[in-house]
């Protein structure tokens, strides 16, 4: 938000322009206030060398078709001559002429320089090249009655000024004024800002508008005021020179007053050209689908919970609290306008806003919250400027006034304790002291007490509990006057159990080599889909590029990218892991987000990614079910499983399908783990044994089984590892094989167990009761042992 300091001094005699020092103590001041200064910038700075000259005669060449011979006098009687590319001066016009030997702001110095011959002796200044408002594309036109041969400066008014620009919460939307921020300053400095100027005298016809609301949950207010004796002109070039100085394009005297108003006291309106209303206006929501053509030139289609602002038609004239329409724009031709000021709710304004991609300067107030009540005071204040270039100016009596069931109250307060006060700042304030600090910005005490009532201002929609009057209390105070203090605590902070696992976990993958990637959240729709894995994703209504406009529901897609990046570098056998969250749809309006690993080792099978599996789980004491009768989605159908928590699928590991793989332009065989870490954090681990470490040598006993395939092979490591006994330390899944020799629907199994014993060295006596008391066990859920 930018701020003029002439503007603000109009509140106040808060700092002078040419006083480096008081503006730097006002800068100070403001951001003390919690309103930063970001930048303070000095406009209005005198080009040396520009001088008033009268256009005497302007003359085309034939052979320079793009510039125009200019004869000027800048005084003195003697005829310049000056070339020039605009074209709209005449003669009898003043203009700012830069001397031969003025120093131009953008580093030209001004030299005779000759076209086809001929010299120029000086040049013709546009307002950007000097500084000053008006038309960029043309040469400045200076009033008539300017005084030749003196600065510019003189017949323009320039004066200096400074633009302060303010780096503004979204918790103060009063500030998005002048008056707002004049408010704050005069309460911090004692200063008695001037009274608002008194109601404007109505005459002529009574109007006859008709207003109508008929979206009472979105428009709190809406005021129409019917103006005549308008003659559409250029604003005052006072006026326009802050408007432009603060960013705003400065248009007409019409729009400008508007503009001025919103800018001065926070409440955004809108002038309509009367002849282009069909009776009065109402508000109501829009049709789905239906058009309006916004100011812009834009052709808008709407949705059901757009609100727009219609004419007594029902015609569409105006998107509320974002932007007019163009069908009753103010031109030339208008005489009489209809004013619109209105409270609109700020959800569905800041909705319509960011659907429409439109973000205005009214939006940009209206979804932080205006003040509700101060709509008179804009209608005065138009009616003031406006009368300014409009001297028959007539305002017809009455404001047509609807109100609907959104509008906040016009009165509202809380209790604040001065212990409460004291206990959150360490102040030792005495109830009498309140009044001081909070009736200067509009908290007006009432009732003074240990437990004062404190009255909220309207202009503070953000202000509705205590702790928000303590802030105030705080803000006036005065920041650097609270005492520093260290809070006592009773505990010191730790890490909870599932932060520590986490950290474990990333310490384990690290400790096998792999590094931790972070790949964008942010996906293209379709991405999911090209990597297997079906259903809907989650649309962003406002992404930061087209193109990943989608949350990810898996951390896969965004590694096997990573993995390709790599390829394309060539680099291979890259090994990533990922702890991120993801997001699918949900039952409600909020997404299902949880926490999930992945784990990618480029250029490994399947055994790979079991054996990360295995250093996770006994990492974390929890373990899972592989159940390699469900895939996984995305993954190669004979050799991944899912990871089964009961009845619940929380992961799956194996080999990414090759399909996907060319999808993703990916050369080599991808080992997969992917799992729901938040699953495995919410699991109690088993309680760690001490086993003592046996000093006797141990013998591997290598077992195949023929298994069906709808047994998992789980099941059969269980029974394994029941069946061996007390002699295990080890049992290791190491081949997967279907084929030649194993019946269709099967599958050959071959698992190392590695037997010890803590007392003696085993024989072969001992290693054949193992083996059969496996292939006992392995028969009993229908398993043959393999010869």
């Amino acid at each position: 938000m930018k701020i003029l300091l002439s503007w603000l001094n109009e509140f106040g005699p808060f700092a002078a322009a040419d006083s480096d020092d008081e503006v730097a103590a006002l800068a100070a001041d403001l951001t003390s206030l919690g309103l930063a200064v970001e930048s303070v910038d000095r406009t209005g700075d005198v080009v040396e060398g520009v001088v008033a000259a009268r256009v005497l005669r302007v003359e085309t060449h034939p052979d320079a078709a793009k510039v125009r011979r200019v004869w000027v006098d800048a005084g003195d009687g003697v005829e310049r001559h000056v070339w020039c590319g605009a074209s709209n001066m005449a003669p009898g016009d003043v203009v700012p002429l830069a001397t031969l030997g003025t120093e131009m702001p953008d580093g030209r110095r001004i030299e005779r320089r000759g076209i086809l011959g001929i010299d120029s002796e000086g040049m013709l200044c546009s307002p950007a090249e000097i500084g000053v408002a008006g038309d960029p594309g043309g040469i400045l036109i200076m009033p008539p009655d300017s005084p030749l041969g003196v600065s510019y400066a003189s017949g323009l008014g320039v004066i200096p000024d400074v633009v302060l620009d303010l780096d503004l919460t979204r918790n103060r939307p009063d500030c998005w004024s002048v008056l707002g921020v004049a408010r704050d300053l005069a309460a911090l400095r004692g200063t008695v800002m001037p009274e608002a100027g008194g109601p404007v005298d109505r005459a002529g016809q009574p109007c006859g508008l008709g207003v109508d609301i008929l979206a009472g949950d979105a428009c709190g207010r809406f005021t129409a005021t019917l103006v005549s004796g308008v003659v559409v002109t250029a604003a005052p070039r006072w006026m326009a020179e802050r408007l432009e100085s603060v960013g705003m394009r400065s248009i007409n005297n019409v729009v400008d007053a508007s503009n001025y108003v919103m800018l001065e006291l926070g409440q955004p309106n809108h002038a309509y050209d009367s002849s282009r209303l069909a009776g009065g206006l109402r508000v109501r929501y829009a049709s789905a689908g239906e058009t309006l053509t916004t100011l812009d030139g834009v052709e808008r289609t709407c949705r059901a919970d757009d609100l727009l602002i219609c004419d007594g038609d029902d015609v569409p004239v105006g998107l509320a609290g974002v932007m007019g329409g163009a069908d009753s724009e103010i031109d030339d031709s208008t005489t009489e306008v209809v004013l619109e000021v209105a409270w609109f709710a700020p959800a569905g304004v800041m909705a319509t806003a960011q659907r429409h991609g439109l973000r205005s300067e009214a939006s940009a107030r209206y979804e932080r919250g205006v003040d509700p009540w101060v709509a008179d005071r804009a209608i005065e204040r138009f009616a003031e400027l406006l009368s300014e270039t409009c001297p028959d100016l007539v305002i017809h009596p009455p404001t047509v006034e609807a109100r609907g069931d959104c509008l906040p109250p016009a009165e509202r307060s809380v209790s604040v304790r001065v212990a409460q006060v004291n206990r959150i700042l360490g102040t030792r304030l005495s109830p009498d002291d309140l009044p001081a600090l909070l009736d200067p910005i509009g908290f007006t005490v009432t009732a003074v007490g240990e437990a004062s009532t404190v009255g909220l201002p309207t202009w503070r929609p953000d202000s509705t509990a205590e702790i928000d009057v303590v802030e105030e209390i705080a803000r006036l105070y005065g920041y650097d006057r609270l005492s520093r203090s260290t809070p006592r605590v009773g505990a010191y902070g730790h890490l909870s159990s599932a932060q520590r696992r986490r950290r474990l976990v990333r310490e384990v993958l690290v400790g096998l080599g792999i590094s931790e990637a972070m790949p964008n959240p942010f996906v293209a729709p379709d991405t999911m889909a090209r990597a297997g894995i079906p259903g809907e994703v989650i649309r962003i209504l406002n992404p930061l590029v087209t193109e990943e406009s989608a949350l990810r529901t898996a951390l896969r897609p965004g590694l096997l990218g990573v993995i390709a990046h790599n390829e394309h570098h060539r680099r291979d056998g890259v090994r990533l892991f990922e702890v991120g969250h993801v997001f699918r749809p949900g039952p409600g309006e909020l997404p299902d987000e949880f926490e999930s690993l992945c784990v990618v080792l480029a250029g490994c099978d399947a055994p790979a990614a079991v054996r990360v599996w295995g250093e996770v789980s006994s990492a974390l004491g929890v373990g899972a079910m592989l159940d390699q009768t469900s895939p996984g989605e995305g993954m190669h159908p004979t050799r991944s499983a899912t990871l089964r928590s009961g009845r619940e699928v929380i992961g799956v590991l194996g080999e990414v399908h090759p399909a996907v793989l060319v999808e993703f332009g990916v050369a080599e065989r991808v080992a997969v783990l992917e799992v729901r870490l938040d699953a495995l954090l919410g699991r109690e681990p088993s309680p760690a044994r001490h086993r003592p470490v046996s000093r006797m040598p141990s013998s591997d006993l290598d077992l195949a089984f023929v298994l069906d395939d709808a047994v998992p092979a789980e099941r059969l490591e269980r029974a394994l590892r029941t069946a061996a006994g007390a002699m295990l330390v080890d049992c290791r899944l190491f081949d997967v094989y279907r084929g030649p020799g194993v019946t269709t629907g099967s599958r050959s199994l071959a698992w190392r167990l590695r037997l010890q014993s803590a007392e003696r060295n085993l024989d072969d006596t001992d290693i054949a009761a193992v083996r059969d008391a496996c292939a006992t066990a392995a028969a009993g859920i229908g398993a043959q042992l393999r010869g």
